[in-house]
């Protein structure tokens, strides 16, 4: 399949901070954002990092910190079958941020991950790790996971489309990973507590868009969950980054709106237009003003001067 010319994005910066009375209503509010997302002419809609959090408005009563994590992963269980038939249903793909997911793969140490999951209109399910992970998510007096191995890169639509979870985006070591696979478009779920954790996921989102020459789209949540223990704040926006190149407009950012910590809605919801998948290949294949391609550096050496 020849991939688009252009595609359209939406992007969700969910609020947190609205309570739910179980997973139906979480399932009910993406069912909504999916329906405005596609009648506005999208094609794909990104949520962001730890959406699940906002289920703990409705946790047991004594969950202990110790236990978020399980409980959210026997939730995610049953959200993930509930979300499965929404992409077709609305002819939209889907990623649903991410949530917390029992591996019973691992065999050594903390079974649980923090997990992507793309659904896409012909029934596929495509799932990713984060990688890099946080002190907080590596402590076992609270949450306590695995990181992941891979990236995996799934072919939609004629591109070549990939996840990274919020600090996976901050590690050049992944895009130089990259950069021999000509991405077409990263999807970054973000989950950032203050203004600096934000500048430093969306300034690297930025910088991967120019060194992997391609599209980045990415959001993160907002407010705090009813009955969070580990996040009071968040604070997010939603981009959409390009190559910094005269024929897109020079300065890297197709679309944006501006980081906030509070929202009186459901959060920022930003419809990104014509994303030039198109424009950004022929670039990448040779046309760009100075990128030198794919660029591992294998011919340069550290020494010290003096």
């Amino acid at each position: 399949m020849t991939a688009p010319e252009t595609i359209t994005l939406a992007l969700w910066a969910t609020n947190l901070g609205k309570p739910l009375n179980g997973i139906d209503g979480w399932i009910a509010r993406i069912d909504a954002k999916m329906a405005e997302a596609k009648a506005a002419g999208a094609d794909l809609l990104l949520m962001p990092e730890y959406a699940c959090e906002q289920w703990l408005s409705f946790k047991p009563n004594g969950l202990a910190e110790t236990q978020e994590i399980a409980w959210m992963a026997e939730q995610a269980v049953d959200a993930i079958e509930h979300l499965k038939p929404l992409a077709e249903t609305h002819d939209l793909a889907l990623l649903a941020g991410t949530v917390a997911w029992k591996d019973e793969t691992v065999t050594i140490g903390p079974p649980y991950r923090n997990r992507a999951f793309l659904f896409l209109p012909d029934g596929r399910v495509v799932h990713q790790d984060k990688l890099a992970l946080t002190p907080h998510e590596q402590d076992p007096d609270s949450w306590d996971l695995k990181p992941g191995e891979d990236i995996r890169i799934v072919e939609w639509k004629g591109m070549k489309v990939a996840p990274l979870v919020c600090l996976d985006v901050e590690m050049p070591a992944l895009a130089v990973k990259l950069a021999p696979h000509e991405i077409d478009l990263l999807l970054v779920p973000s989950m950032t507590s203050m203004l600096s954790g934000y500048a430093r996921v969306f300034g690297c989102a930025k910088a991967r868009a120019i060194e992997l020459m391609t599209s980045i789209a990415v959001c993160g949540v907002i407010g705090s969950a009813p009955g969070s223990t580990q996040n009071p704040t968040n604070v997010s926006g939603c981009a959409v980054y390009t190559p910094c190149e005269a024929e897109l407009g020079f300065t890297g950012i197709h679309a944006e709106l501006p980081a906030v910590g509070t929202d009186d809605g459901d959060g920022p919801f930003l419809i990104a237009r014509d994303v030039p998948i198109g424009a950004i290949r022929k670039l990448r294949s040779g046309a760009a003003e100075v990128w030198p391609g794919a660029w591992p550096g294998d011919h340069v050496t550290v020494s010290q001067a003096g």
